[in-house]
């Protein structure tokens, strides 16, 4: 337990304190802004990947640990719990937005939720990732509602079927 507060707690201020943090959300918002500013994206990219391996090797260790043995299909299957949990937490699959604590909560949640479903002993393993994934499910409606609730802006639609009708725009709407 003591690792993984080290690990979030060094995660957090990564994040939000560094350079390189702040380069990550760049990136993860516009890769061609952050270019055009001036930032290294391929060196944040290596980075990125560099430590989300080296923060999977720690899991994997501190697993290996916690179950006595290393086996490679112990885990198996965990990826969409890996993903609910950070959209649950509040990260945008889009990128460019997310908050490591977010994430946290996005786990606690999961957690909870796979230990009322196990505790309660009637139901099968498999209700656990029905929930998870109708979680998931209303999890990313409920962003798409937030982010663009009618999917493209007015002035976008009547731009594309102008185009489709092959009308020329009015003065004021080509600025729009």
């Amino acid at each position: 337990m003591v690792i993984v507060v080290l690990v979030l707690a060094l995660a957090i201020y990564i994040a939000h304190y560094t350079r390189f943090g702040r380069a990550v959300y760049a990136v993860g918002g516009n890769e061609q802004s952050a270019l055009l500013m001036g930032l290294a994206v391929g060196r944040t990219k290596v980075m990125v990947y560099a430590f989300s391996g080296f923060c999977a090797a720690l899991a994997g260790v501190l697993f290996s640990f916690y179950m006595l043995s290393g086996y490679a299909l112990h885990a198996q299957g965990t990826e969409l719990d890996a993903i609910a949990a950070v959209m649950i937490g509040g990260t945008l699959l889009t990128g460019g937005y997310g908050y490591v604590p977010g994430t946290l909560t996005g786990v606690l949640i999961l957690g909870l939720i796979q230990a009322l479903i196990a505790f309660d002993g009637t139901l099968s393993s498999w209700w656990t990732k029905i929930v998870i994934g109708v979680l998931l499910f209303a999890f990313f409606f409920a962003w798409r509602s937030v982010c663009c609730p009618w999917g493209r802006s007015a002035a976008y639609r009547r731009r594309l079927q102008r185009q489709r009708l092959d009308q020329p725009a009015s003065v004021g709407e080509r600025d729009a």
